[in-house]
């Protein structure tokens, strides 16, 4: 921290509601505002910021919290502990670097960066600053992927042999043409960077740490530079593989998203449109988990599952000295390094080992 720093934020906030503050009142913002209301005895919303009049009415509407145009305004007179990016992926980093700056702690929504170099740095900064950073991981925290993760930390698969990863979803061309940023290398990436970022992160938590990777993409169907449809290997420092397959053209709408695991002792699957049915569950020996399996399947409106109230449980605790972050700045880094080396491996035409090396 420079010595003319301001003084971050001190911790634990136990004598108050924690104050937040949040950029970027588009589209994803709806499930932060909706997520911190289960919170309301604990947290409020101070200030909300954006450059589009109209988001920030609604948005200003919505939380009653105060309006600014720009993140340089609202850090000048802010009191918010901690701020909440859900701007384009790209503005993360100097955004991030700015609220540690300014001495607020930090949670941004996935990917945390677009660039290797910018995830990094933003985790540096947060550190030099003495400020939290939070990366928004919640599909770790629905029903259906505890259960999963739970009976692999149980060893109850033994050796897993393969793991595959699908997600099948549209995005027509007016979802991109909407926005001018989405699809954009700088500011968003493609399909794998953008909306199956939580499922990379998936397979990292769940059966990771990966030790390289070969991917392909292509733009098919959507006027963007980045790809619209992927596919990923990967092999796992455990020795098993697994694959992500991708893309945003599927007709007439969302169909899949789906983990399969497979080892020498259990076999799972789980689908539905965002991981949130458990299809097969089915193991060598009986377990009490068993039982209750199938309560953990739930329907889904939204791609994004519940897990945004829950990951908001955490950070607020966390704030209040009451848990550790369970998806910190370095946390987020790890599937940030496998999208990055899947991106280099599709432009070289090459395997690429992690970690990165520059």
């Amino acid at each position: 921290m420079s010595p003319t720093s301001p003084a971050p934020v001190p911790l634990p906030i136990t004598d108050r509601r924690i104050r937040l503050a949040l950029v970027g009142c588009g589209r994803i913002a709806q499930s932060h505002f909706k997520a911190l209301a289960e919170h309301a005895a604990r947290a409020e919303w101070v200030d909300v910021c954006d450059p589009v009049p109209e988001a920030l009415a609604r948005a200003v509407a919505t939380t009653g919290a105060r309006g600014h145009a720009s993140l340089a305004g609202l850090l000048a007179t802010t009191d918010a502990d901690l701020v909440v990016l859900t701007t384009p992926s790209g503005l993360h980093p100097q955004q991030a670097m700015a609220c540690a700056a300014a001495g607020r702690h930090v949670l941004t929504e996935k990917p945390m960066a677009t660039r290797w170099e910018d995830g990094q740095a933003m985790v540096r900064a947060c550190r030099d600053a003495g400020v939290k950073l939070f990366v928004v991981k919640q599909n770790r925290l629905n029903p259906t992927l505890q259960r999963l993760k739970r009976a692999i930390a149980q060893k109850r698969f033994g050796r897993i042999h393969l793991v595959t990863v699908n997600v099948f979803w549209t995005r027509p061309q007016s979802y991109y043409d909407d926005a001018p940023w989405r699809g954009c290398w700088d500011l968003d990436g493609g399909a794998f960077m953008n909306q199956a970022s939580h499922y990379v992160d998936m397979v990292d938590w769940l059966v990771g740490p990966v030790d390289n990777v070969h991917a392909y993409t292509a733009t098919l169907g959507r006027d963007i530079e980045a790809e619209d449809t992927g596919v990923m290997s990967l092999r796992l420092r455990a020795g098993g593989l697994a694959s992500i397959n991708v893309t945003m053209l599927t007709h007439p709408k969302n169909f899949e998203g789906s983990i399969t695991v497979l080892g020498e002792r259990g076999t799972v699957r789980i689908g539905g449109v965002a991981v949130n049915e458990v299809q097969h569950w089915q193991f060598d020996e009986p377990h009490a988990d068993d039982d209750s399996v199938a309560q953990a399947s739930y329907d889904t409106a939204s791609v994004y599952g519940p897990g945004h109230p829950l990951y908001y449980d955490n950070v607020l605790r966390t704030l209040r000295g009451e848990a550790r972050a369970e998806v910190d700045g370095r946390e987020g880094l790890r599937s940030l390094e496998v999208l990055i080396a899947a991106y280099r491996s599709a432009r070289d035409g090459v395997r690429v080992g992690l970690p990165l090396v520059f």
